[in-house]
């Protein structure tokens, strides 16, 4: 493969494009909340097709969600009233962590292998926001025509098991006025429900038989959290016929997946390693779906994405 990278200044934001030239496909990322930006495949020699909401674009919307896929972690989704107690000690931070907000440490841009890396250090965030000393490393892989998103986080505490939930907050764009069609696998799932986006403790098992996902439109503003019972091929497939763009979801190393959107032209497919708080809040490390790291281990995750374009596009 064949991979070209550069660094961009715009405005603020200092941002890393990496480009895998043999397949077209080319991603954006900020070091702010190590977000990527852009996910596009190549149409024409100087011609983009963008995938997410907002593609490759940092102007703040007039309306509505103005991000484009947010890291999640070292908690997932929200703690109630923004703050939570982990092992007698408070927490507190934003909707879905302090990671949004922070201007990561570029780790390397590996062009012989097509990837980007971002860390986030012990040094890098406060006691209140984690009081433990884990860190993580966010990379970004172009394999052919897919990206790899992995996190790979290290428990630096010499004696306690760390408690970690995370994962990635994308809106994929969807021409207004369209359907939002999205195909998941046949299977088992549990529907978590979640009003006013914490956890009522009611549940809901299901069988899907494969195909559009069966669920309104009109209610995903509440949003739809899904856990895996029994998915054994964990493929989804988002497709937007009239910008003929698909992108398909290798989800089989995620435990949970939430759908979303706020009524706009897009939809968000979560990949999620832990929940949101429950509305009777739990302590932290007694949290939905709470991931727990060895005193000096190591859990590393991914997922894969891969955006298609049909050829008469």
């Amino acid at each position: 493969m064949s991979f070209s990278y550069r660094e961009e200044e715009r405005g603020d934001s200092r941002l890393d494009i990496l480009t895998n030239e043999e397949t077209g496909v080319r991603i954006i990322v900020s070091r702010l909340g190590a977000e990527l930006i852009s996910l596009a495949r190549r149409r024409s020699a100087n011609e983009w097709i963008g995938y997410l909401h907002l593609d490759d674009d940092l102007k703040a919307p007039a309306k509505g969600w103005a991000n484009h896929s947010t890291v999640m972690g070292y908690f997932l989704h929200r703690l109630k009233d923004g703050k939570s107690l982990y092992r007698g000690k408070e927490m507190a931070g934003g909707n879905h962590s302090f990671l949004r907000g922070k201007t990561w440490r570029f780790r390397d841009s590996d062009t012989a292998n097509g990837r980007l890396s971002y860390e986030m250090t012990r040094e890098d965030f406060t006691e209140t926001e984690y009081p433990l000393n884990v860190s993580l490393v966010l990379t970004y892989q172009l394999e052919g025509e897919s990206v790899r998103a992995a996190f790979e986080f290290q428990n630096h505490e010499p004696e306690l098991a760390a408690h970690v939930g995370f994962g990635l907050h994308p809106g994929f764009a969807a021409t207004e006025g369209a359907p939002l069609l999205l195909e998941m696998p046949a299977g088992s799932y549990r529907r978590w429900f979640a009003p006013n986006n914490f956890l009522s403790g009611e549940t809901q098992l299901f069988h899907h038989a494969g195909g559009q996902m069966p669920f309104e439109r009109g209610k995903l503003p509440g949003s739809f959290i899904l856990e895996f019972v029994d998915v054994p091929d964990r493929i989804f497939l988002f497709a937007d016929p009239p910008s003929r763009r698909t992108i398909e979801f290798d989800f089989s190393e995620v435990p949970y997946v939430t759908l979303w959107s706020d009524g706009g032209a897009f939809l968000c497919v979560e990949p999620c390693w832990g929940l949101t708080d429950h509305d009777e809040q739990r302590p932290f490390e007694n949290k939905e779906g709470i991931y727990l790291i060895a005193a000096g281990g190591e859990l590393k995750r991914s997922f894969k994405m891969t955006p298609r374009l049909s050829v008469d596009a």
